[in-house]
């Protein structure tokens, strides 16, 4: 059929013999534009097989391959076909056990990429030695515009080499680094990475052990930012003193939009300090109490 341009195929446990004969319509196709494969059984060679096909693929924009069991061998593959694909904009391989030396090869395949906008690499157990291979990439990077790497183990090593790729990133709008532990260091250092940048719209750092301390490191970053429109510090030990720094850096600002503090170790009585600092805030939605408990 040469008119489709969407083709969902998730969950249905095609696995790598039935990746194979698809390959065989996307070498020839020319239309279809979006392909999903979610949890499908697909490891490393049904990930090959789709790799050879999409290195002449000249349509395909976005390819979703989430919960699959790739590994680091598919990712190789895949990475390969990247290095000379000019035409996929969004790839998904949430969980799939791709782990840092499967993220290296994506990684190293990338820097040579101009056309990836949108990468998903959560929940694959990448830690430091993966993300450093990263930040080459995202020093350089001018298409990249979201990366989601929640559920990983950055944490502080990790989240170090991430900062020092994004000082000079400028198109970058979305980051989620929910549940990486980078603490209060790695809370510092992404900070520092940030405070003078101008295209970040989007930062997800829920369940990360920040506390007072690397809360007040934010705060002082996104103080006057004109760019950020959700910052979600959910789950974390910020307590009464982070949140209150963190309404006061956010009183005048009207570009934040969503601000979530759910979750934190903050009192009742500094939760409605925090409110009333930021009550003439008219533009930001804030997510602070906990459950209709908290409310009483």
């Amino acid at each position: 059929m040469q008119t489709l341009t969407t083709l969902n195929l998730a969950s249905n446990a095609i696995g790598d013999e039935g990746v194979q004969h698809l390959t065989k319509i996307l070498e020839n196709n020319n239309t279809l534009t979006t392909l999903n494969l979610a949890k499908n059984g697909i490891d490393a060679k049904g990930a090959e097989h789709l790799a050879k096909a999409l290195e002449g693929n000249k349509t395909l924009i976005t390819l979703n391959l989430s919960s699959n069991e790739i590994g680091t061998e598919g990712a190789q593959h895949l990475a390969k076909a990247l290095e000379n694909n000019n035409t996929l904009t969004e790839l998904d391989l949430a969980n799939n056990n791709i782990y840092n030396e499967g993220t290296q090869h994506l990684a190293k395949a990338l820097e040579t990429n101009n056309t990836l906008t949108a990468l998903n690499l959560a929940r694959n157990e990448i830690g430091a030695e993966g993300i450093e291979q990263l930040t080459s990439f995202l020093r350089n990077n001018t298409t990249l515009v979201t990366l989601n790497l929640k559920h990983n183990k950055l944490e502080v090593d990790g989240v170090k080499h991430l900062a020092v790729g994004l000082e000079n990133n400028n198109t970058l709008h979305k980051l989620d680094l929910t549940r990486n532990q980078i603490g209060d260091q790695g809370a510092q250092d992404l900070a520092t990475a940030f405070r003078d940048n101008k295209t970040l719209a989007y930062l997800g750092l829920d369940g990360n052990k920040i506390k007072q301390q690397g809360a007040q490191h934010l705060a002082a970053a996104f103080e006057n930012n004109k760019t950020l429109t959700f910052l979600d510090l959910a789950g974390n030990e910020i307590g009464d003193q982070g949140a209150q720094d963190l309404a006061a850096a956010f009183r005048n600002n009207t570009t934040l939009t969503t601000l979530d503090l759910r979750r934190n170790e903050i009192g009742k009585v500094s939760k409605h300090h925090v409110m009333q600092t930021l009550r003439e805030n008219t533009t930001l939605k804030l997510f602070l109490w906990d459950d209709v408990e908290d409310l009483d």
